[in-house]
């Protein structure tokens, strides 16, 4: 199925067919002592060609706490704005809407996109990871509301929209491992957190 988001924007820095993923190793230094310790001990780079696109540290378990009982969410458990892991961009890369992303080292918190009429029809899910500059975002057990994180988004992305992945929980029994195309122009990594397996766009580009 092909998962399109109108605002909820998947990453990319080049898009072509054919990324790959190998290990990333350790965390990166300087994020908080203790992020970097509910991290996976070596983490996933993203390649275009020879080209590092980005390389990611998800949580070594999923995150407990009230969930959001949101629906069309495929991690209802989830509270909003919980930690889910953190990306490095080595280069400036670009969102699916052509937002600039400066190279430097990122939070990823769980959000979904509001229900306002805005994003009608975008995709079968409402869930994403939001980026926060890692430099101000150290509180492993913060879940801040939506306002509040789209706010500390928006300190990476410099302009009104924040900067996110697309992501979704994948079904077990489609669960492969590594990156593939999906659709027209995504490239989907699918890993896990703890025992869950998940999908996320780490390049595409948006067609309006």
């Amino acid at each position: 199925m092909t998962r399109r988001l109108a605002l909820v924007l998947g990453l990319v820095a080049g898009f072509a067919f054919g990324h790959t993923a190998e290990p990333a190793g350790a965390p990166p230094a300087g994020i908080d002592p203790a992020i970097a310790g509910v991290l996976q001990k070596d983490g996933t780079r993203i390649k275009d060609g020879n080209k590092v696109v980005m390389e990611l540290w998800f949580r070594n378990a999923m995150p407990a706490g009230q969930g959001s009982g949101q629906q069309n969410v495929t991690l209802p458990e989830l509270p909003h704005g919980a930690l889910l892991g953190v990306v490095r961009f080595p280069e400036k890369g670009a969102d699916r809407r052509g937002q600039g992303i400066k190279p430097g080292v990122y939070t990823m918190r769980f959000s979904f996109y509001p229900e306002n009429g805005d994003h009608q029809g975008a995709a079968p899910q409402r869930d994403f990871l939001v980026l926060s500059p890692a430099a101000d975002d150290k509180d492993v057990n913060a879940t801040p509301a939506f306002e509040a994180l789209m706010a500390m988004s928006r300190k990476a992305s410099g302009t009104p929209h924040p900067l996110v992945l697309s992501m979704w929980k994948q079904e077990a029994a489609n669960f492969k491992p590594g990156v593939a195309p999906e659709g027209e122009s995504d490239q989907v990594l699918q890993t896990k957190i703890g025992d869950t397996p998940i999908a996320v766009i780490v390049a595409g580009v948006f067609n309006h």
